[in-house]
């Protein structure tokens, strides 16, 4: 895994697949507030949302997808191909020319958007006396993992316990997750995050951490059965 690399944004990046960076983190004298809307918003009507809200705009350092269905490789590579180009309208890839922006993406098992929409967003912010978050030494944000390698050419082949509904297999498919975010966790130097949220609409599988918060949703590629996140932010309602 590469060296985290730093964001002149007042965050520090884990580089990942091309549409996303593996994770983020809160430079010293800053923190990450995130920021929920009240329904998720279309895509471009989002866009402008952030960039009316986050200045300057190098703070934007994660983005929240809803999307309507999981879909072929073609069509994520597709829809990447789209959300790559709106942050690069916003000169995000300064450092080696990479993506600094963590992301979730998933599918709402019920109401759907019909459209790809934003539901939530984060930004690096000068930190203050009320930014210290219980039992994490920094604000950060982990980018969704899935049961399948973040590398070009895992997905199909190498999905962990491919089509296998299982207990043992849902249990090894979260396994896998749990080492990738803790990997990642390590990587960026920090711990303890104040929320973990599984994405599937299959049981809990066996052996998660406890206070893991369950959401109806399936992974934004076919075959893929469970997704997992970590964070530790600051959090804010959007008005």
């Amino acid at each position: 895994m590469s060296a985290p690399r730093l964001s002149p944004g007042g965050y520090r990046f884990l580089p990942g697949a091309a549409p996303f960076s593996a994770g983020v983190a809160a430079q010293p004298g800053f923190a990450i507030e995130r920021a929920e809307l009240p329904a998720p918003l279309p895509f471009d009507d989002a866009l402008r949302l952030i960039e009316a809200r986050v200045r300057p705009i190098d703070a934007l350092c994660a983005v929240e997808l809803r999307s309507p269905a999981p879909l072929s490789m073609d069509g994520f590579t597709a829809f990447n191909r789209l959300y790559v180009e709106a942050l690069r309208r916003w000169e995000l890839f300064k450092v080696d020319g990479l993506n600094p922006v963590a992301r979730v993406n998933v599918c709402p098992a019920s109401d759907p958007p019909s459209t790809p929409s934003v539901h939530a967003f984060a930004y690096a912010v000068p930190a203050g006396v009320l930014t210290f978050m219980p039992r994490s030494n920094v604000n950060f944000f982990i980018s969704g993992v899935a049961e399948v390698p973040d590398e070009k050419g895992s997905y199909p082949g190498r999905i962990v316990r491919r089509g296998d509904l299982s207990s043992d297999g849902l249990r090894e498919k979260a396994a896998f997750v749990l080492a990738e975010l803790e990997r990642r966790m390590t990587a960026l130097g920090v711990r303890g995050p104040t929320e973990t949220r599984l994405y599937t609409v299959h049981p809990t599988p066996s052996g998660l951490p406890g206070g893991v918060k369950r959401i109806e949703a399936r992974p934004p590629l076919l075959e893929l059965e469970l997704e997992l996140d970590v964070r530790a932010t600051r959090e804010t309602s959007y008005t």
